[in-house]
């Protein structure tokens, strides 16, 4: 595993993340059985969220971190203020009642990093950014940072912080995959590479901020059991809209051919490209087994030239 830094964060965090959408108190055996298997490949970062299996993911990990005593060896992320069926929810009001939630389900007194699930860009940064250095100054959360926020917000919400004299976003957190997302797979998602949010790639390069990507597998196009003959039936109708596109199967070709090449799965070598690329980079990832939390650590000793990454990036044809 190799591990980077986020500003506010004490502990160095594994550059590949544990995502936990599929553990649950529901089935506890085999969820403390994962977390167990994640932080003895090297994880020591935890993704997870309020609305995460209805408030279970979080249960899951509570009981976890109680029952391993390891609290001060891991790094919590969890997020809050995703909008319901019924409204937007990025108020300080839904972000005081999901971190209180989240606190109480993960048996903690604090969050290393508080993520606000999504945007409302309807309400000013100041009010968002003063609501966050509350729970900041309390000691709830140690950082914070925007999941699905374009990097135009994040770099508005710090620039009124640093006026203002309070702490700034510390990450961004949107998808961030070898494929092109050409629209937004759900409402409200953000993704760095799209023609609908151009320069956002740039921006986290040049000003270093940590980017924890989601979906690096494009929501399964990389996932090795997906091409264009059976696209439609292993993908939903979202990440079909983003990223079942001819030039990202193209790129899907290529990382099926280096991928055998190089002795490793089209998972890993799409895995490998994101974590390759010249930024502060993190990914979530997800696994059901130790050895898939093994095969995605992996992804970090694969090496890519970076004639090798734009022949990925259909940017060149040779390599």
């Amino acid at each position: 595993m190799k591990y980077g830094t986020v500003p506010g964060i004490a502990l160095p965090v594994s550059r590949v993340v544990m995502g936990t959408m599929i553990v649950t108190a529901k089935e506890m055996d085999r969820s403390l059985a994962l977390l167990d298997a994640a932080v003895a490949e090297g994880y020591n970062a935890i993704d997870t969220a309020h609305g995460y299996n209805l408030g279970d993911s979080e249960r899951a990990i509570g009981r976890w971190l109680q029952e391993r005593q390891c609290r001060n060896k891991v790094v919590i992320i969890t997020k809050g203020c995703h909008p319901n069926g019924d409204r937007a929810r990025v108020t300080p009001f839904d972000l005081a009642a999901d971190l209180h939630d989240s606190l109480a389900r993960l048996k903690t007194d604090s969050v290393d990093l508080y993520m606000l699930h999504r945007d409302n860009p309807d309400v000013p940064v100041g009010e968002i950014v003063d609501a966050l250095n509350e729970h900041l100054r309390a000691g709830r959360i140690h950082a914070f940072a925007g999941s699905n926020w374009t990097h135009e917000r994040l770099a508005e919400a710090n620039a009124w912080a640093q006026a203002h004299g309070r702490t700034g976003f510390a990450a961004g957190s949107p998808n961030y995959s070898l494929a092109v997302a050409f629209e937004t797979p759900w409402a409200g998602c953000m993704a760095v590479r799209s023609p609908l949010t151009p320069g956002a790639e740039e921006w986290y390069r040049r000003s270093g901020t940590p980017l924890f990507a989601w979906s690096s597998l494009a929501r399964g196009l990389f996932s090795g059991r997906v091409d264009r003959s059976n696209f439609e039936q292993l993908m939903d109708s979202g990440s079909r809209r983003a990223w079942a596109h001819e030039d990202n199967f193209r790129r899907l070709d290529r990382a099926t051919l280096l991928a055998k090449e190089k002795g490793c799965t089209v998972a890993q070598m799409a895995l490998a490209w994101v974590l390759n690329r010249p930024l502060n980079v993190f990914a979530l990832t997800g696994a059901a087994s130790r050895e898939e939390c093994r095969a995605n650590a992996a992804a970090l000793d694969i090496p890519l030239s970076e004639r090798e990454m734009d022949w990925l990036d259909l940017l060149s044809d040779e390599r």
